[in-house]
């Protein structure tokens, strides 16, 4: 498969953002208001402590502000202070309230914030998802797509919700703390401040290799998420077949792989920390012994330290944790990336004033030719009639292209707008006019290898609309000749089919799917080797059924029995791509040496050889 998805696409980053953060960014206002204020409330005790020992308890000038001196002297200024102690632990604690109560607020609305924004985040991608064409989920692993839109989606959130806003509450408390700083002593607060760039510039040196080693992490993490996706998926594959020491081996190596990429993060963001705490040692060292020598000469009054080593530690814990969001960005840069290949991804579309024409009419095949992307061409001017009510059967070796055939049919895949790969057209009308869910409502289609949900069997039977009733779903399954196996169950119609429908057999699976389908009451019925599973008897009482209850539907029967095509008004063989043959079924038994008389001849005289030799 090839490995589609690492081709990221550049987007706008930032207009990515504005689009994820609608419905949450009110709530982010109030946590960055909230943040604001908790930053401002944690400069003041510091200031209060300052003023109690210089000037309360000892006889230095008062450094406050007038307004502050004004509401003091309001009190009975220092005097009564001083025999009052009690009103400074007060006024500590009426600050610190104040702080705690603005961080709950900042917390609370930042988790109200971020599960929003993970909410919506979700919902576009999932959206957006349904959107895009077949072929792009055919390129992509299930299991990388799962992890961008729960990994990414974690990664970019824990950013926003918590970097984002830590980086703007960091660098207002940065501001404040070295105003304060610098208005008690300047000499201090260069010292203090000489060892901020350091920090920076290694963090921003370290961020950008830590930032790619998140890039491998992830696409290691992909690799491994997608190959365990795969195994359990085809779990009993793997038993069937004794592959277990293969798979173990396979999914050590990948995660060997993810352990040595981690291993190597590790060591870049080790080394980051490392440093971190060697600037920051030094820098406290400096500040406590430069301080105290200040101290003893005179140069700084005891609360003015005590204020500085304060302010000192409000500097220089956030200034590292400012180096870790720069590291913690690039992450979010990449996962950003990530998303925004789903997001830039283009959807399916329709032409311009697109139909929904009634698709009761004839089926033209005109001189149609398809290759898949990078691939050879596959169909080879295909070219005939499906007259409306009639049913078409299509035979060939695998490869031959039967079942692109269908999918050209139902749009999963389209011919070039150039219209060099030919036409299809319903009832007089082009495919490509005609709007690509109206096709896929009236194009019924039950595949070789159906696909169940985790559902009820009433449920799988009734998914195609809303409005299907438990009568319909009964009378499907009696054409389908699954109703009275079904009565048998325990729970009837109520039974629950595991995932991929894992508790069904080969047959009764296909039979759940062709119910399914004639729910749909589509005028247009694909029928690909979707009897595969079955024994020749039910294989006949279905397609009994089938064409006593299909009305004028034009139905496609691909098999490779001929005994499931000789009933069909028109057969197609295929082969390497071609019409090789094209007739009924006497018609084609005339043809001497021909592939479909071959095959007849072979599966009649040899029951158990239902496949037959085609090339």
């Amino acid at each position: 498969m090839k490995k589609e998805i690492k081709k990221e696409k550049k987007s706008g980053k930032g207009k990515l953002l504005v689009k994820f953060l609608y419905g949450s960014k009110r709530f982010f206002i109030v946590s960055i208001v909230a943040s604001i204020i908790v930053a401002v409330t944690d400069t003041v005790n510091p200031q209060i402590i300052r003023y109690a020992v210089d000037t309360v308890l000892g006889d230095k000038k008062s450094g406050l502000p007038k307004y502050a001196n004004d509401l003091i002297s309001g009190i009975g200024g220092v005097d009564f202070l001083r025999n009052n102690l009690w009103t400074l632990a007060v006024a500590v604690m009426i600050v610190a309230t104040a702080a705690a109560i603005f961080r709950y607020i900042q917390r609370m609305s930042n988790a109200k914030a971020s599960q929003t924004l993970v909410e919506r985040m979700r919902n576009l991608l999932f959206d957006h998802i349904q959107t895009l064409p077949f072929s792009w989920h055919m390129k992509n692993q299930t299991g990388d797509v799962i992890q961008r839109c729960t990994s990414d989606v974690e990664t970019v959130k824990n950013f926003l919700s918590e970097q984002l806003i830590g980086i703007m509450q960091i660098v207002l408390q940065v501001g404040l703390s070295l105003t304060m700083m610098y208005s008690m002593h300047v000499k201090l607060s260069i010292v203090a401040t000489l060892t901020l760039p350091v920090i920076l510039i290694y963090s921003a040196l370290l961020g950008k290799k830590i930032g790619q080693g998140f890039k491998e992490c992830d696409e290691a993490e992909s690799a491994l998420s997608a190959a365990t996706q795969e195994n359990l998926t085809g779990v009993r594959v793997v038993r069937s077949f004794g592959r277990e020491k293969h798979e173990v081996d396979k999914f050590a190596k990948l995660n060997k792989n993810y352990l040595m990429k981690w291993l190597k993060l590790s060591r870049l963001t080790s080394m980051f920390w490392g440093l971190g705490d060697l600037f920051s040692g030094i820098q406290v060292m400096l500040i406590v012994i430069l301080g105290v020598n200040f101290c003893v000469n005179g140069g700084m009054t005891s609360g003015e330290l005590i204020a500085f080593i304060s302010y000192n530690a409000m500097l220089s814990w956030p200034i590292r944790r400012l180096g870790r969001m720069i590291s913690e960005m690039s992450k979010a840069g990449i996962s950003m990336e990530r998303l925004a290949y789903i997001l830039d991804s283009e959807s399916e579309t329709d032409r311009e004033g697109a139909l929904e024409p009634d698709l009761h009419g004839d089926i033209v095949f005109d001189n149609v030719s398809f290759a898949y992307d990078n691939c050879p061409e596959l169909l080879h001017n295909i070219s005939f009639t499906a007259k409306a009510g009639s049913t078409v059967g299509i035979l060939g070796g695998t490869g031959s292209g039967k079942s692109t055939l269908m999918h050209l049919l139902g749009r999963l895949y389209d011919l070039p707008d150039d219209g060099s790969g030919g036409k299809i057209t319903i009832n007089g009308t082009d495919i490509k006019d005609i709007k690509a869910k109206h096709i896929r409502r009236n194009v019924g289609t039950v595949l070789q290898e159906p696909y169940l949900f985790s559902r009820t069997l009433a449920e799988n039977i009734a998914i195609t609309s809303d409005t299907v009733n438990m009568d319909e779903v009964r009378r499907a399954a009696a054409i389908a000749s699954l109703d009275e196996t079904v009565m048998s169950f325990t729970d009837g119609y109520d039974t629950f089919v595991g995932e991929k429908g894992v508790t069904l057999s080969g047959g009764q699976k296909q039979r759940a799917a062709i119910a399914r389908m004639l729910t749909q009451n589509a005028p247009i019925m694909i029928f690909d080797d979707s009897l595969s599973a079955v024994d020749a008897e039910t294989d006949a009482k279905i397609r009994n059924a089938l064409s006593t209850n299909l009305g004028d539907s034009t139905v496609f029967l691909i098999s490779h029995r001929t005994a499931t095509l000789m009933n069909s008004d028109l057969i197609i063989v295929l082969e390497h791509g071609r019409i090789a043959e094209m007739g009924d079924h006497n018609t084609l038994m005339q043809k001497e040496d021909g592939i479909y008389k071959k095959i007849y001849t072979i599966q009649m005289s040899d029951p158990d050889d239902i496949d037959g030799e085609v090339a």
